[in-house]
């Protein structure tokens, strides 16, 4: 009798700790998942970065509007990188169930990565609108 109580303890204890390894596996792909967010939108912030630059170094080419429109898309690349990164994000949030990790709430993901496109829109805009002088 002593070993089916052993024998129960012990597959008990397996389970247990399959169950910890499960959640700590969780919470770290939780924790991947806001690293991979936070690449996603450096690499949305370089677009729009390069684009400016390109702006700024070649805005004096003839005709005038090649420059600005070839910023524009890199822009607009910036921008579709932030709403992709916030898609997955939340996509992969909403899979994860958190256990000792305190993930950052998919509403914030989305307002991040909203501003940033804003933001970007109204440099493109600015862009376009803005005379500067020589």
């Amino acid at each position: 009798m002593s070993d089916d109580k052993n024998s129960n303890e012990l597959a008990e204890d397996r389970t247990d700790l399959a169950e910890d390894r499960t959640d700590w596996a969780e919470d770290r792909t939780i924790m991947a998942n806001e690293r991979t967010f936070a690449g996603w939108m450096r690499t949305g912030l370089a677009n729009v970065g390069i684009g400016l630059g390109f702006n700024a170094l070649f805005g004096k080419l003839e005709p005038v509007w090649a420059p600005k429109a070839i910023a524009t898309i890199f822009i607009l690349i910036g921008i579709f990188i932030f709403w992709a990164a916030q898609r997955n994000g939340c996509e992969v949030q909403a899979r994860m169930d958190s256990h000792k990790a305190s993930p950052v709430k998919t509403v914030n993901l989305r307002l991040i990565a909203g501003a940033m496109a804003l933001a970007s829109a109204l440099l493109a805009i600015g862009m376009w609108t803005i005379e500067l002088p020589d």
